[in-house]
């Protein structure tokens, strides 16, 4: 097949940017003049136990059209870039086949980068050093292990949170096998694209942001956080579990297990959403052909994508 003879790749949106700015409003309002499906695109929306930690799309969100790859998988199991390639593209191409628009939702910058410009070619791993690192891992701790991972590849160390102790594992494992750290494996990702994506990121600055960020924790309390949370505990009583290193999730098993006060947590998960937040800001604003709008806006972004999906259709 000639260049002239390739086929377009198919298009699909991303809305992207900081926890709590509203991209699942903002693609439930395209949903109202365009015929989209939303696929979920956060690490953390996929665990079944967390609805509302996780701030996934409540029923009255998910009856407005399709929803994808929400609250599906328990917390004993893990998802990283490679398994969510690999459904985001099944789902995707039934999305298609449906003549609907996929929309990608989600601030897990790593995997939309993974499904659109591919993964990163990094090698096996021994199984020796999987289970030292593991076992380090698991006696010293995972702070530990994230500021040994900080002088190993600060670079990949500044996109994980400490409570994340797959990617802090898999940082540690691939610099130790290789001797390359992992953010440099990744720089050699191909650039071609498998999608014609248009990229939508919510604007916002961190000192804006943090109220909303408050509030929303209040509200998923409200909405009964704290029971979800022991409910979780009671069906996996494994703090180790990937489901529990989420942020919220693992500040509430903190408070069910004694080790903090209601308060503290409350201060801790506030605190851990920022950091989080600021690292999301920092991952989307060095991604190309970002088109950025403010978090409230509506009709602008529905001009934006309706003139380009009408371009990339022909």
């Amino acid at each position: 097949m000639t260049m002239v003879d390739r086929p377009e790749p198919p298009p699909i949106v991303c809305v992207v940017g900081p926890t709590g700015t509203g991209k699942n409003r903002l693609a439930l309002h395209l949903a109202q003049s365009l015929d989209i499906a939303i696929v979920n695109a956060d690490s953390r929306q996929v665990y079944r136990d967390f609805p509302v930690v996780t701030a996934q799309p409540d029923a009255q969100e998910q009856s407005v059209c399709p929803h994808y790859l929400y609250g599906f998988l328990p917390t004993s199991d893990k998802v990283d870039a490679g398994s969510f390639v690999r459904m985001a593209r099944e789902v995707i191409a039934e999305v298609l086949d449906n003549g609907r628009l996929p929309v990608l939702v989600g601030g897990t910058g790593l995997y939309l980068r993974a499904l659109v410009h591919g993964l990163a070619p990094t090698p096996p791993i021994p199984e020796s050093i999987r289970k030292k690192v593991a076992s380090v891992v698991r006696h010293r701790g995972r702070q530990w292990a994230h500021r040994v991972l900080s002088r190993l590849d600060p670079e990949w160390a500044a996109k994980v949170h400490p409570n994340d102790r797959q990617r802090v594992t898999r940082g540690l494992e691939v610099r130790l096998a290789t001797g390359t750290p992992l953010s440099q494996w990744h720089r050699q990702q191909t650039r071609t694209p498998r999608y014609n994506a248009l990229t939508l990121g919510l604007d916002t600055d961190l000192a804006a942001l943090t109220p909303r960020l408050e509030s929303r924790i209040r509200r998923m309390l409200d909405a009964g956080a704290e029971d979800e949370a022991h409910r979780a505990w009671a069906r996996c009583p494994d703090p180790d579990a990937p489901g529990w290193t989420g942020i919220g999730c693992a500040e509430l098993l903190a408070m069910i297990r004694g080790q903090l006060s209601r308060e503290e947590a409350c201060r801790l998960w506030l605190q851990n959403t920022r950091a989080y937040a600021k690292r999301q800001m920092t991952w989307f604003r060095k991604e190309s052909e970002v088109f950025w709008v403010q978090p409230d806006a509506r009709q602008w972004p529905l001009e934006l994508v309706s003139d380009w999906l009408q371009s990339a259709r022909g």
